[in-house]
This record gives structure tokens, C-alpha cells and sequence, in this order.
């Protein structure tokens, strides 16, 4: 029977005091900390580390589709699950679609998923989810917001939880919405929009999945129960009659935000991680309407199959040091224009170079097994031309083996960038770029991993390769 096989959330190192930003503005602060995207992240990078964590130790090769879920997407006229696939190394033979514009968009992607498996039209898909939404500065979304991402394989064998039923409602209002041309969210009363649109739909949606399958709330292990902030959530869960202290999911609302589409995958993520065999997790999503899901753990359920747990990536954290750096991360004001040193890439070159700079494959010489990163037509150690095989570097951890701090190359609110050279397994050196660290602690054998990244913008395209981090980050390794 087909259901959910694996899954992973990512969150973002970087965090956010909320009170820095209420003190900027003189108001009320929520409490707390947000999540907040590096300024070389966005939703395809986290969707990546997503997919990352919830593929660990898993056969790339027996994946048959991607979904990519997001009302933030980097491209709106290029498709981003296209990019995701070929950054998780997945093979050619692959099904990609986007699914966005809505809040229930990461629902709708595993929906289909699940369909699709269902239906034998595959047999293990890979959905990502992931948002970077920004609310006008001064505004309650600006605190309210946190940036994650999340993904599901769906799969035919050996099922952790299986879909025992849903149930959804639609329904028309101009409550939360952006065009084509805005960058922030815009948003109408609140008492509207909790009152008449997200408590009411919610609650149809759910009391009505109970109904439609004869079950009480005291019948639920788990409600997973995302929300725009906390007040509107524990009204909700008290109405809908179930206990906040053992059935309710932790939303993470006040240690990392509302993440946009991303969060009802990265809640059921983290209730997955706790799941025993037998229970019942019931999942809403709201977004002019609202979709409920219910899952039922199997007998493979156990210890978490993935590499990092949702629990241990909200507490491996960097706090973010001023209120004004968000600004600048967000590109919502520039301390000084550009950056120093830019070259403007070629879409050409792009596509030929992909491989290496967004598959992350070496080359291994046949003959005398030496590595080389890029791929090398000719071994640098023996000469031998057209004799190799590529390896997949991404996965590897390594350790810093040289590196420079280059106080001229970074960014106006970021200028130092610790250019590193780590030795990987197998002796490969891989030089890169150091990210989610202080520069001054980096120090030579520093564990690190590799981590997909947006470099920056130029011909009027996004520029991603890997960069380099310290493998530990809150205990996380």
C-alpha cells in the first residue's frame, strides 16, 4: 500500500530576536525568534536540504518524480523542481512539476503524490516544499514569518504512514494575497481573517475529515495544526475539543515562524519523528479553504530515517545581530551598492559545467583512483585522458585544510568570506566558499559538509553552486 516512506525539514541557521525588530519600529513584540534565509538561500536551496535530509541512505536512482511546492519560487517562467532534481543528483528519467500560489500548495503537491504512486503511474516521489515570504517592515508578518522548507518521499514499499482518508473545503476571500508585482504580503483585517477565514475554514475542514470517517478527537494522536501565530492556534485547538498538552503538534511558531506552504509537511515531519505504530495524525492546511489529512503510522515505524531531526535543526542556531541586517539579507534596503567582484555568468557555460556545479560530481581516475573537482577530462596525477568515472561529492563531509579570509570579496553587509580549501574523503580537496559561520571561527580541521547555495544574480539569472559549512551547528552532525 503506498503512503509516506521517508521525510526531512530544513531550517535555516540563521535566527532573528523579535524584539529587534519591534524596538526598531517602537511596538509590541510577538516574543520569540523567527527563522531567517542566509542571503544565499532561498526556496530551491532549502527545498535541496530538505531533500537532502529526508534521501539520507537512500537509492537516488528509485526515485521516479519530484514535486517543488512554494508561493515563493525563484523562477516564475523556468521550472524550479528541475533544478531541485538535478542539485539531489536524481536521474534524467524523472517527472517534475511546481506546484504554488497558495498556501496549500505543499498539501496539493502530496496529494498528487500520493495519487500518483496510488495510481502506479510511479512509484516513489519526492516532494519539496519550502517559502521565503516577506511581510511589510513595521508589520505583524514581518515577526510572524519564518522561512523552512520540508520533503516527503512517497513510495510504494515499506510505508512509515499511510493515507487513511481527507476531506476539503474551498472558499473565496481577499484575506492574504500578493500579485504578480509585490514583494511584500498583503493582508486585510485581522479579526477577518482569523474569524471568517482561517479559524472557520479550519474548523470545517476538520470537524468535517471526523465526521466523515466516524471518528472523536480523543481518536487522534496527533492534530497537526499550522497557524499564522500562536493566539489563533491554541483558540482553535481548544475549540475543535482536543488536549494542547498530549495531542498537539508543537507548531514552532515562537522559536521559527509561520513558514508559508512549507509548514504542514515540516510539522508532519516532526510528529513523524515521534510517531509509534497505530497512531493517528491528523494534518490541516488553510489557504482559501482548507485541505485535512489523516495518517495512520505503520509497523515500520521507528527511529527517524532521517539524517537530522526537526527538533535538532530548531536549536543549532546563529542569531542574527541587528534588525537591519534582515533588511539587507532581504533586499529590502542596500548598504552599499553591488559587490566588489562579479562576473557575469553565461547560460551556456551554466548548462555545460552542470555536472559539477549543481550535480556535485568529481571525477575519479579509472588508473590511479586520484580526484578532481570540477570533473577532468586529464588526471593531474597520471595523465590519463578520458579515463574516469564521476563521483558524487555532495554527500562527503571533509575537514578544513587551508583557508583565507578575504576582508574585500563579501557582500556590503557581509564583506568577509573565508575562502576554504577542505580535504573530503577519499583525499579530494574542495575549494569553496565558507557559509552559516562567524569568520573568525573558522580553524583548520574544522568539520564541514557541503551545502547547495545561490551565489548571486547576474545576466538576469540565479547563479547556484556548493559552498562549504561546519558540519556541527547546535549539536547538529
Amino acid at each position: 500500500m503506498p503512503g509516506i516512506v521517508s521525510y526531512g525539514a530544513y531550517i535555516p541557521a540563521l535566527r532573528l530576536e523579535r524584539k529587534l525588530v519591534a524596538d526598531a519600529w517602537g511596538r509590541h513584540s510577538m516574543g520569540g525568534e523567527r527563522s531567517v534565509a542566509n542571503h544565499d538561500e532561498d526556496s530551491i536551496t532549502m527545498c535541496v536540504e530538505a531533500g537532502e535530509n529526508c534521501l539520507h541512505m537512500r537509492q537516488r536512482e528509485e526515485i521516479d518524480g519530484l514535486f517543488f511546492a512554494s508561493t515563493t519560487a525563484p523562477y516564475q517562467e523556468k521550472m524550479n523542481a528541475a533544478l531541485i532534481a538535478t542539485a539531489l543528483d536524481l536521474r534524467r528519467e524523472l517527472v517534475t512539476a511546481d506546484f504554488g500560489n497558495s498556501m496549500r500548495s505543499g498539501v496539493a503537491s502530496l496529494r498528487a503524490a500520493l495519487d500518483s504512486v496510488n495510481s502506479g503511474s510511479t512509484r516513489n516521489l519526492l516532494v519539496t516544499a519550502a517559502d521565503c515570504r516577506d511581510g511589510h517592515p513595521k508589520s505583524d508578518e514581518e515577526q510572524a514569518f519564518g522561512d523552512g522548507a520540508a520533503a516527503i518521499l512517497v513510495g510504494d514499499q515499506d510505508p512509515v504512514a499511510t493515507l487513511e482518508g481527507d476531506h476539503s473545503v474551498h472558499n473565496e476571500m481577499i484575506d492574504v494575497w500578493r500579485t504578480a508585482g509585490d514583494k511584500f504580503v498583503k493582508t486585510w483585517e485581522t479579526r477577518f481573517i482569523l474569524d471568517e477565514g482561517y479559524s472557520a475554514h479550519m474548523k470545517e475542514a476538520v470537524s468535517g475529515l471526523l465526521k466523515k470517517y466516524d471518528l472523536k478527537p480523543g481518536d487522534i494522536s496527533k492534530l497537526i495544526l499550522p497557524a499564522p501565530a500562536v493566539r489563533p492556534h491554541g483558540k482553535l485547538t481548544a475549540s475543535l475539543g482536543f488536549d494542547p498538552k498530549a495531542q498537539v503538534q508543537d507548531p514552532y511558531l515562537s522559536r521559527i515562524g509561520f513558514c508559508g506552504a512549507a509548514h504542514p509537511l515540516m510539522m508532519l515531519t516532526a510528529a513523524l519523528e515521534e510517531a509509534r505504530p497505530g497512531d493517528l495524525l491528523l494534518m490541516a492546511a488553510y489557504g482559501d479553504g482548507a485541505d485535512a489529512m489523516l495518517f495512520k503510522a505503520t509497523d515500520a515505524i521507528g527511529p527517524p530515517v532521517n539524517r537530522h531531526s526537526v527538533a535538532a535543526l530548531a536549536e543549532g542556531k546563529i542569531m542574527l545581530s541587528s534588525y537591519v541586517r534582515f533588511l539587507s539579507y532581504r533586499g529590502v534596503l542596500e548598504a552599499m551598492p553591488g559587490e566588489p567582484f562579479r562576473l557575469f555568468p553565461s547560460a551556456t557555460a551554466s548548462w555545460r559545467e552542470r555536472k559539477s556545479s549543481l550535480r556535485c560530481h568529481a571525477s575519479r581516475c579509472r588508473r590511479c583512483g586520484a580526484m578532481s573537482f570540477p570533473v577532468q577530462r586529464v588526471c593531474a596525477d597520471c595523465r590519463a585522458k578520458d579515463d574516469y568515472e564521476e563521483v558524487r561529492v555532495a554527500s562527503m563531509t571533509g575537514k578544513v585544510f587551508t583557508f583565507t579570509r578575504d576582508n574585500l570579496g563579501g557582500r556590503s553587509d557581509d564583506p568577509v568570506i573565508v575562502q576554504t580549501v577542505a580535504e573530503m574523503e577519499n583525499g579530494l580537496r574542495f575549494y569553496g566558499i565558507m557559509t552559516d559561520c562567524e569568520p573568525d571561527s573558522v580553524e583548520l580541521e574544522m568539520p564541514v559538509e557541503l551545502t547547495f547555495r545561490r551565489l548571486y544574480e547576474g545576466a538576469g539569472f540565479h547563479n547556484y553552486f556548493w559552498k562549504l559549512r561546519p558540519a556541527k551547528r547546535g549539536g547538529i552532525g
